[in-house]
Parts: structure tokens; sequence; C-alpha cells
């Protein structure tokens, strides 16, 4: 199973539809912040499941702020990160979140900091910001039976390139 990760978009749609057509995912998350963008995604890629969860800047819109999602083997919670102070509290709040979720992966946003690594037996992502600032990147997530593969692809790096 593929999936495209992606987080605050904040009105900048091009680089996610450029994933979305170059690695051509089973499914794409996003994780708040982008509200506008996600409706345009959804009508442009009916294809793909396009699973989202409500960011603070997201306004007055139907989506949850908490999402757990089955992947395949595996259970992933899903939020935006703001309800779990991952800014300035770390990411005890989150962890714990998941944990209680039964959950081995858990997604954020918020920060525009990308973020991939196995914590206390949990695989925590945070894709970046795939809209704004210098270092615009999304998380290439793949699933395979048991196995877990997650790679920060930089924007403007070809979908299908593998990092080094």
């Amino acid at each position: 199973m593929k999936i495209a990760v992606f987080s605050d978009s904040h009105g900048n749609a091009s680089d996610m539809r450029r994933v979305l057509c170059e690695y051509a995912p089973d499914m794409a998350i996003h994780l708040g912040d982008g509200r506008r963008d996600i409706e345009e995604l959804r009508d442009e890629f009916p294809q793909i499941c396009v699973c989202t969860v409500s960011g603070n800047c997201d306004g007055d819109w139907p989506e949850v702020e908490k999402r757990v999602v089955t992947l395949g083997a595996h259970k992933a919670f899903l939020t935006h990160g703001h309800r779990y102070g991952v800014r300035f509290a770390g990411l005890e709040p989150l962890l714990y979140a998941a944990e209680c979720s039964d959950c081995d992966i858990a997604m954020y946003g918020h920060t525009h900091s990308a973020f991939c690594e196995n914590v206390g037996g949990i695989l925590v992502i945070n894709p970046g910001s795939v809209g704004q600032g210098a270092n615009r990147s999304w998380a290439r997530l793949e699933i395979d039976g048991d196995d877990l593969r997650c790679e920060i692809v930089p924007c403007g790096l070809q979908a299908s390139e593998k990092l080094i």
C-alpha cells in the first residue's frame, strides 16, 4: 500500500497534485490546514481515497480533529496536533493518545517541521508543510504486511525518486 501524507498546504495544492499524478498512491492523508486544497484534490482525483482531519486554520469545517484509520495490518492515529501541544509540549500527549487508541502509527502536522521516527514502538510521522516555507515536504509511507517504510520527500524531488 502506497500512501502520500501531507499537511499544512495553506492554499497551495500544486505539489500535492504533482505527487498524486507521479506517485499514484493508493491513499492520500492530509493532516489539516488545507480545507480548500483537500476539496480540490477530492474533485480532481476521485479514484484516490483522501483521508483528512481538520487543523487550527480550517475554520468551521465538519472534518474531525482526530481519526483512527486502518492501514493494512496497522492502525494510525491522525491529528493536526495543535490540541496535543506538539509545538511546545513535545510528543508525549500525542504518543499517549495513539497508544490509548491501540495505534502503532501516529501522524500530525502543525509545526511545519518534517519528522519520521520510531518512538517507543510507534512510528511518528510529521510530513512537514507541503504549502509554505523554504523546506516544503511530504511523507511517502509504504506498507507491506507488517513492514512500514516512511521517507520525508522534499517538494520538487520526483515522487518516484529514492532518497539516500
